[in-house]
Protein backbone atom coordinates (compact mmCIF):
# COMPACT_ATOMS: atom_id res chain seq x y z
CA UNK A 1 0.00 0.00 0.00
CA UNK A 2 2.78 2.58 0.50
CA UNK A 3 4.41 1.07 -2.56
CA UNK A 4 0.94 2.34 -4.31
CA UNK A 5 0.84 5.59 -2.45
CA UNK A 6 4.52 6.52 -3.14
CA UNK A 7 3.41 6.03 -6.79
CA UNK A 8 0.24 8.43 -6.86
CA UNK A 9 2.56 10.72 -5.40
CA UNK A 10 4.99 10.64 -7.95
CA UNK A 11 2.33 10.66 -11.19
CA UNK A 12 0.13 12.91 -9.73
CA UNK A 13 3.45 15.52 -8.70
CA UNK A 14 4.99 15.00 -12.54
CA UNK A 15 1.25 16.09 -13.91
CA UNK A 16 1.09 19.00 -12.27
CA UNK A 17 4.16 20.15 -13.73
CA UNK A 18 3.83 18.65 -17.05
CA UNK A 19 2.34 21.13 -19.00
CA UNK A 20 0.49 18.81 -21.61
CA UNK A 21 1.38 20.18 -25.01
CA UNK A 22 3.68 23.24 -24.58
CA UNK A 23 6.18 22.96 -27.11
CA UNK A 24 9.24 22.12 -26.30
CA UNK A 25 11.28 22.89 -29.28
CA UNK A 26 14.17 24.84 -27.47
CA UNK A 27 16.03 24.50 -24.18
CA UNK A 28 14.44 25.81 -21.05
CA UNK A 29 16.63 29.18 -21.02
CA UNK A 30 15.10 29.80 -24.47
CA UNK A 31 11.48 29.01 -23.40
CA UNK A 32 11.88 31.15 -20.45
CA UNK A 33 12.32 34.61 -21.53
CA UNK A 34 9.56 37.12 -21.90
CA UNK A 35 8.13 37.51 -25.13
CA UNK A 36 6.47 40.86 -26.20
CA UNK A 37 3.00 41.84 -25.90
CA UNK A 38 1.16 42.38 -29.11
CA UNK A 39 2.39 41.08 -32.88
CA UNK A 40 5.76 40.69 -33.72
CA UNK A 41 7.78 43.58 -35.74
CA UNK A 42 9.02 42.77 -39.57
CA UNK A 43 6.97 39.57 -39.95
CA UNK A 44 7.62 37.96 -43.11
CA UNK A 45 5.43 35.55 -45.46
CA UNK A 46 5.78 32.23 -44.51
CA UNK A 47 6.81 32.58 -40.94
CA UNK A 48 5.89 30.02 -38.31
CA UNK A 49 4.03 31.58 -35.72
CA UNK A 50 3.09 30.10 -32.24
CA UNK A 51 1.30 31.45 -29.33
CA UNK A 52 -0.05 29.71 -25.84
CA UNK A 53 -3.58 29.19 -25.79
CA UNK A 54 -5.92 26.69 -23.60
CA UNK A 55 -3.77 23.92 -22.74
CA UNK A 56 -1.72 23.67 -25.48
CA UNK A 57 0.67 25.83 -27.44
CA UNK A 58 -0.79 26.91 -30.93
CA UNK A 59 0.46 27.46 -34.63
CA UNK A 60 0.27 29.03 -37.10
CA UNK A 61 1.42 30.36 -40.97
CA UNK A 62 1.85 33.83 -41.40
CA UNK A 63 0.42 34.58 -45.19
CA UNK A 64 1.46 38.42 -45.31
CA UNK A 65 -1.07 41.15 -45.15
CA UNK A 66 -2.40 40.44 -41.36
CA UNK A 67 -3.83 37.04 -42.12
CA UNK A 68 -2.19 33.46 -40.45
CA UNK A 69 -3.26 29.96 -41.99
CA UNK A 70 -3.63 27.46 -38.94
CA UNK A 71 -5.22 24.01 -38.63
CA UNK A 72 -7.85 24.81 -35.55
CA UNK A 73 -10.49 22.87 -34.21
CA UNK A 74 -14.21 24.06 -34.10
CA UNK A 75 -17.66 23.05 -33.11
CA UNK A 76 -19.51 25.83 -34.84
CA UNK A 77 -19.57 24.02 -38.30
CA UNK A 78 -21.24 20.83 -37.67
CA UNK A 79 -24.28 23.49 -36.64
CA UNK A 80 -24.33 25.96 -39.41
CA UNK A 81 -23.17 26.93 -42.77
CA UNK A 82 -23.28 30.54 -42.12
CA UNK A 83 -19.78 31.78 -43.17
CA UNK A 84 -20.72 34.93 -41.24
CA UNK A 85 -21.20 33.08 -37.88
CA UNK A 86 -18.08 30.98 -38.57
CA UNK A 87 -15.99 32.98 -39.45
CA UNK A 88 -15.80 35.26 -36.37
CA UNK A 89 -13.16 34.36 -34.06
CA UNK A 90 -12.82 31.00 -32.27
CA UNK A 91 -13.53 31.29 -28.73
CA UNK A 92 -11.60 28.46 -26.12
CA UNK A 93 -14.77 26.82 -25.68
CA UNK A 94 -15.85 26.48 -29.25
CA UNK A 95 -11.92 25.25 -29.97
CA UNK A 96 -11.98 22.69 -26.68
CA UNK A 97 -15.47 21.39 -28.26
CA UNK A 98 -14.19 20.86 -31.70
CA UNK A 99 -11.07 19.01 -30.50
CA UNK A 100 -13.32 16.49 -28.36
CA UNK A 101 -15.74 16.27 -32.02
CA UNK A 102 -12.61 16.03 -34.28
CA UNK A 103 -13.83 18.77 -36.06
CA UNK A 104 -11.04 21.36 -37.59
CA UNK A 105 -10.58 23.34 -40.65
CA UNK A 106 -7.16 25.33 -42.08
CA UNK A 107 -8.38 28.73 -42.36
CA UNK A 108 -7.28 31.98 -42.00
CA UNK A 109 -7.42 34.49 -39.71
CA UNK A 110 -6.25 37.88 -38.66
CA UNK A 111 -3.29 38.15 -36.52
CA UNK A 112 -5.25 39.34 -33.05
CA UNK A 113 -7.61 36.96 -33.88
CA UNK A 114 -4.77 34.21 -34.19
CA UNK A 115 -2.97 35.33 -31.00
CA UNK A 116 -5.77 35.52 -28.88
CA UNK A 117 -4.14 38.33 -27.01
CA UNK A 118 -1.25 36.27 -26.35
CA UNK A 119 2.58 36.73 -27.08
CA UNK A 120 3.36 35.42 -30.45
CA UNK A 121 6.85 33.99 -31.27
CA UNK A 122 8.29 33.63 -34.67
CA UNK A 123 10.47 30.56 -36.25
CA UNK A 124 11.48 29.33 -32.70
CA UNK A 125 11.66 25.08 -34.38
CA UNK A 126 14.10 26.60 -37.02
CA UNK A 127 17.02 26.01 -34.81
CA UNK A 128 16.04 22.63 -33.10
CA UNK A 129 13.99 20.99 -36.76
CA UNK A 130 15.62 18.25 -38.12
CA UNK A 131 14.89 19.21 -41.39
CA UNK A 132 15.86 22.65 -43.37
CA UNK A 133 12.85 24.95 -43.96
CA UNK A 134 11.41 25.63 -47.37
CA UNK A 135 11.94 29.51 -48.56
CA UNK A 136 9.09 31.59 -46.89
CA UNK A 137 7.11 31.68 -49.99
CA UNK A 138 7.08 27.85 -50.80
CA UNK A 139 6.01 28.10 -47.01
CA UNK A 140 2.97 30.19 -47.42
CA UNK A 141 1.90 28.25 -50.85
CA UNK A 142 2.04 24.81 -48.95
CA UNK A 143 -0.32 26.08 -46.54
CA UNK A 144 -2.48 27.80 -48.94
CA UNK A 145 -3.27 25.07 -50.29
CA UNK A 146 -4.68 22.91 -47.83
CA UNK A 147 -6.98 25.75 -46.48
CA UNK A 148 -10.55 24.39 -46.01
CA UNK A 149 -11.53 20.81 -44.30
CA UNK A 150 -9.42 19.17 -43.02
CA UNK A 151 -8.93 15.92 -40.85
CA UNK A 152 -8.21 16.49 -37.13
CA UNK A 153 -6.43 14.29 -34.41
CA UNK A 154 -5.30 15.78 -31.48
CA UNK A 155 -1.84 13.81 -31.30
CA UNK A 156 -1.91 12.77 -34.73
CA UNK A 157 -3.03 15.69 -36.95
CA UNK A 158 -2.87 18.74 -34.88
CA UNK A 159 -1.91 22.72 -35.39
CA UNK A 160 1.58 21.46 -34.87
CA UNK A 161 2.02 18.55 -38.00
CA UNK A 162 0.37 21.43 -39.97
CA UNK A 163 2.67 23.50 -39.22
CA UNK A 164 5.71 21.40 -39.69
CA UNK A 165 4.39 20.19 -42.87
CA UNK A 166 4.29 23.16 -44.69
CA UNK A 167 7.84 24.71 -43.42
CA UNK A 168 9.80 21.35 -43.43
CA UNK A 169 7.98 18.90 -45.36
CA UNK A 170 7.29 16.26 -43.05
CA UNK A 171 4.44 16.26 -40.45
CA UNK A 172 5.84 16.01 -36.45
CA UNK A 173 4.89 17.12 -33.50
CA UNK A 174 6.90 17.92 -30.13
CA UNK A 175 3.83 18.25 -28.04
CA UNK A 176 2.44 14.70 -28.94
CA UNK A 177 6.02 13.06 -28.54
CA UNK A 178 6.12 14.62 -24.81
CA UNK A 179 2.64 13.41 -24.44
CA UNK A 180 3.65 9.94 -25.67
CA UNK A 181 6.87 9.77 -23.26
CA UNK A 182 4.39 10.35 -20.48
CA UNK A 183 2.58 8.11 -20.68
CA UNK A 184 5.18 5.19 -21.81
CA UNK A 185 6.73 6.54 -18.49
CA UNK A 186 3.66 5.37 -16.51
CA UNK A 187 3.28 2.28 -18.64
CA UNK A 188 6.55 1.06 -17.66
CA UNK A 189 6.62 1.64 -13.94
CA UNK A 190 5.83 -2.20 -12.52
CA UNK A 191 3.49 0.06 -9.77
CA UNK A 192 0.97 0.75 -12.56
CA UNK A 193 0.47 -3.08 -12.55
CA UNK A 194 -0.80 -3.04 -8.79
CA UNK A 195 -2.20 0.32 -8.76
CA UNK A 196 -4.55 -1.53 -12.07
CA UNK A 197 -5.11 -4.49 -9.72
CA UNK A 198 -5.88 -2.81 -6.87
CA UNK A 199 -8.88 -0.94 -8.58
CA UNK A 200 -9.73 -4.31 -10.22
CA UNK A 201 -9.85 -5.77 -6.69
CA UNK A 202 -12.46 -2.74 -5.43
CA UNK A 203 -14.41 -2.90 -8.26
CA UNK A 204 -15.10 -6.50 -7.78
CA UNK A 205 -15.65 -6.01 -4.74
CA UNK A 206 -18.01 -3.15 -4.81
CA UNK A 207 -20.04 -4.72 -8.06
CA UNK A 208 -19.84 -8.38 -7.51
CA UNK A 209 -17.60 -11.56 -9.44
CA UNK A 210 -18.73 -11.21 -13.12
CA UNK A 211 -16.98 -11.11 -16.66
CA UNK A 212 -17.10 -7.47 -17.01
CA UNK A 213 -14.84 -7.50 -13.51
CA UNK A 214 -13.07 -9.94 -13.68
CA UNK A 215 -11.51 -10.22 -16.74
CA UNK A 216 -9.78 -6.38 -16.62
CA UNK A 217 -8.70 -7.35 -13.18
CA UNK A 218 -6.86 -9.81 -15.10
CA UNK A 219 -5.85 -8.84 -17.96
CA UNK A 220 -4.68 -5.14 -17.49
CA UNK A 221 -2.41 -5.22 -14.66
CA UNK A 222 -0.88 -8.93 -16.76
CA UNK A 223 -0.67 -6.36 -19.73
CA UNK A 224 0.86 -3.64 -17.65
CA UNK A 225 3.50 -5.90 -15.91
CA UNK A 226 4.87 -7.76 -18.90
CA UNK A 227 5.35 -4.03 -20.44
CA UNK A 228 7.06 -2.44 -17.56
Amino acid sequence: MLQLLTFLVEKFSLLSKFKLFESSWLDGEEWGRPAQRGPPPHLRRGDLLEVPRTIFTHYGIYLGDNKVAHLIPDILPVFTSDNKLISTVITNKRLIIGCVYKSATVRVDTLEDFAYGSSILVNRMDKTAKALPFSNETVAKRAEQLIGAFPYSLLWSNCEHFVTYCRYGCATSRQTEKFCEFLKSIIRDQRSAIASGLLGVVSMVCYGMALSTTLPTVLIPFTLWMAS
